[in-house]
């Protein structure tokens, strides 16, 4: 196995298997000059982007960025993900978006009274 984490999930696979089967019934439909399989295709497509999806959503794919190496085997089930993940587009779309932490500022103290706003008036 990788040396990193790439993500093979079981989200991952199954959404590339159907999207698998859905490109060779594109290529099918493309040789045999056939509307409804290249409709088909087209579905079959979608139903995979859409099967990944809810896949990633129930726990079975990975949050962006590399996981701890307990997580790196395929059957391991994300316990984060009914949350969302952070800056994960995915969550964000179910609605399940963690915003990140804010980054802590440094406020540089006041040392004289703060002059008001004016207008500048044209003379």
């Amino acid at each position: 196995m990788s040396l990193h984490d790439e993500g093979h999930t079981v989200a991952g696979w199954t959404g590339t298997a159907i999207a698998t089967a859905g490109s060779v019934l594109l290529g099918w439909g493309v040789c045999a000059v056939s509307v409804p399989a290249l409709v088909a295709g087209f579905a079959v497509g979608a139903v995979s982007v859409l099967v990944t999806w809810y896949l990633h959503l129930a726990g079975w794919g990975k949050p962006p960025g590399p996981r701890p190496r307990s997580q790196w085997p395929l059957g391991v089930r994300d316990a984060a993900a009914r949350d969302g993940h952070p800056a994960c587009a995915s969550c964000r779309l179910a609605g399940r978006a963690r915003r990140p932490a804010p980054h802590p500022t440094t406020a540089t103290p006041l040392t004289a009274d703060p002059q008001p706003a004016t207008a500048e008036t044209g003379a």
